[in-house]
């Protein structure tokens, strides 16, 4: 059954079964994400918060007095409960045990981001999201970020941006936690989504990337080359990751054919610079500078247009759980539903091979392991080693 016709099929359900009636949600995992899901749902017109799962008693208990709600151990009793739609805020590895009882009972699901821990698990659930005919959407909560929604409406009103290079810095100081997995699959799969996104959900043709693991075993520091091959022709996007930065930054530039764009994310402030003048202006520039004509007195700003992106205050969490109930609704695919949150993951897994690829080929610093350096096996030995 294709992606289009299972969620067709469950259009014609959702419409007949619940119409505009209020939605009963439930939240699995009531840790920092899942409270705020928890909230969200409690406050939103048209739902009622059912109960919160978590295998936490006193975090469950917590969580259902201040949110007006049952405390739940089990899914199963969510279910029993009669839910329609459910946030699924358990660590990743646990993610399929969790939502594949909902999915298979057409309980609509939004999965935070990143969908599943490895690519099998990532497909497994979109198969049955696809089988089911339920409703999956995965939670890339920047998508949802005011200056992701400006930007947007920015490509909505003007000529089409056109990428040809990308440039992705997002750092922050180490939290510890999310310690279980690298840097990639915790911080960078915020920024390959919105890539992707820019690239229409096509996968990078080719991937280069570079990483270390300081202060865990897996990478906290990453840095990507991503090659898309696309109909107007080739676009790079770079884009590096660390959690142990000393402040933190997300900044976001996009360089194509008649724009330019920087988002800073932290700022909540974006700008895009378009190219005003057209072809025969700039051929007349370019012919000046042929013959050596001094234009030292030409604003190169007067051939462009220079404006500020308009930036809402909504919080990004209340948007993205609107478009989930109103998927709910309606049937309709979501924006971010499990194709989207499949190829993030085979991409995210793409960069960590990458990444790891060389890491028997150096030394880990000794301050760093507590032991004396390994000796790098010769260049004909090296293939072996990995």
């Amino acid at each position: 059954m294709s992606h289009g016709n299972g969620l067709n099929g469950h259009a014609r359900r959702a419409k007949k079964a619940l119409g505009d009636r209020v939605i009963r949600c439930g939240v699995v995992g009531v840790g920092r994400m899942g409270t705020h899901h928890a909230r969200t749902y409690a406050n939103l017109p048209g739902c009622t918060l059912v109960g919160v799962a978590d295998m936490n008693e006193e975090r469950r208990e917590a969580a259902a007095e201040k949110y007006g709600c049952k405390a739940m151990a089990t899914v199963d009793e969510l279910l029993s409960a009669g839910v329609d739609a459910v946030s699924v805020a358990v660590p990743t590895t646990h993610h399929m045990a969790q939502a594949a009882p909902l999915l298979e009972a057409g309980v609509a699901c939004l999965i935070e981001k990143p969908l599943a821990a490895d690519v099998d698990e990532a497909a497994a659930l979109k198969e049955l999201a696809e089988r089911t005919g339920s409703v999956l959407m995965v939670g890339h909560i920047e998508r949802f970020n005011p200056i992701m929604r400006a930007l947007k409406k920015e490509q909505a009103s003007g000529p089409p941006i056109i990428p040809r290079f990308i440039e992705v810095h997002r750092v922050s100081p180490m939290t510890f936690r999310s310690v279980d997995i690298g840097v990639v699959m915790d911080m960078m799969i915020h920024d390959l989504d919105v890539v992707l996104m820019l690239m229409d959900g096509q996968e990078p043709s080719e991937i280069q990337a570079s990483g270390v693991p300081v202060i865990t075993e897996h990478e906290d520091i990453c840095n990507a080359r991503l090659t898309f091959d696309r109909p107007y022709g080739r676009c790079v996007a770079s884009v590096s990751a660390s959690r142990l930065a000393l402040k933190t930054e997300r900044v976001t530039r996009i360089t194509g054919e008649n724009a330019y764009i920087k988002i800073d994310y932290a700022a909540k402030k974006g700008t895009v610079i378009r190219r005003m003048a057209n072809a025969i202006q700039m051929e007349e520039v370019r012919e000046q500078l042929r013959r050596g004509v001094d234009l030292t007195s030409l604003k190169w700003q007067e051939l462009v247009n220079i404006e500020n992106l308009e930036i809402d205050d909504s919080e990004p969490i209340l948007e993205e759980i609107k478009a989930f109930i109103h998927a709910v609704r309606t049937g309709e695919r979501p924006e971010i539903d499990a194709t989207a949150g499949f190829v993030n993951v085979r991409t995210a897994k793409r960069i960590v091979e990458a990444t790891r690829a060389d890491w028997r080929a150096w030394s880990p610093l000794p301050e760093v392991r507590g032991a004396a350096p390994v000796a790098t096996p010769p260049p004909q030995e090296r293939q072996t080693a990995r």
